[in-house]
């Protein structure tokens, strides 16, 4: 499906570099990928490690492009927009644009464009650089179904993905997956921490703790059981694994976690409020 397409995108940071790379990996030719970064150094770095083309700015070979990424921060997007909107209706406004921009609201981001409806709101996350990230989708309710289907196996070149309803659902997507390397990579610094209080190495540590999250989160993707229940099998009554749970427990970290996340939805949604109020 992919290889007969062509692609523009619109910034040209980590995040898109990891797109490009999965699509290449796909078989996507690079002379099909165009991209448009204001930073020399970015535009550098694609030519020579991915043998893209890049340009300063969106222009006429970009906008003709079958499919857009937006793949600016959330505060550049209506700028980035405004750049792209006249190329774009110059080209004939045709292409299907897949935003990858925390907040960006499905609406604004149509308004910006001139109406344009075929638009994709997506939150990818940072092991999309790895080739495992985890992407939500969600796109206005007449988009085709063949729109959807490019969405998904763009998306599918950095890992997995699930359709979701509408922006409110996008925020909680945004606090889960999107932020959520976040938190492991925090308790991933606080069993270093303790293991290096414990008389191991930071490297001794480190590996131990990565390896150990690389684990159970393997468990818990091919096992149909509650994750409540893979917990409970590693917590004997009295050893070792109760006593930390206790602690956690009594420190209300689960509880916290819970607060933690419904901050990071709240805040996305306050974002597509701020952000939707521009213009």
């Amino acid at each position: 499906m992919l290889t007969n397409l062509t692609f523009g995108f619109i910034g040209g940071g980590n995040l898109a570099t990891a797109l490009i790379g999965g699509l290449i990996a796909r078989g996507v030719p690079r002379a099909s990928i165009r991209v448009a970064d204001p930073y020399a150094p970015a535009r550098e770095r694609l030519a020579q490690e991915q043998g893209v083309k890049a340009v300063a700015e969106p222009d006429a070979e970009l906008a003709a492009s079958d499919v857009i990424v937006m793949a600016v921060k959330p505060q550049q997007f209506r700028e980035a927009a405004a750049q792209l909107l006249p190329q774009l209706q110059t080209a004939g406004g045709r292409a299907l644009v897949i935003s990858v921009a925390a907040g960006i609201r499905l609406q604004d981001m149509q308004r910006w464009l001139g109406g344009h409806a075929r638009v994709v709101r997506s939150m990818p996350n940072t092991p999309a650089l790895t080739g495992k990230g985890m992407t939500g989708l969600t796109a206005p309710a007449g988009l085709s179904a063949e729109d959807r289907a490019v969405a998904t196996a763009v998306a599918e070149a950095v890992g997995q993905c699930l359709w979701f309803d509408g922006d409110a659902q996008m925020d909680a997507v945004t606090a889960m997956s999107g932020s959520g390397p976040a938190y492991v990579f925090y308790v991933l610094e606080a069993m270093e921490k303790a293991a290096v209080e414990l008389g191991l190495t930071a490297a001794q540590g480190r590996q131990l703790a990565v390896e150990t999250f690389r684990g159970a989160a393997a468990l818990a993707a091919q096992s149909s059981e509650p994750v409540s229940t893979l917990r409970e099998r590693v917590t004997s009554k009295g050893g070792t694994t109760h006593a930390a749970l206790t602690v956690l427990e009594q420190a209300g970290v689960g509880d916290a976690f819970v607060r933690a996340v419904h901050a990071a939805a709240a805040r996305g949604a306050e974002m597509g409020e701020e952000f939707g109020r521009q213009g």
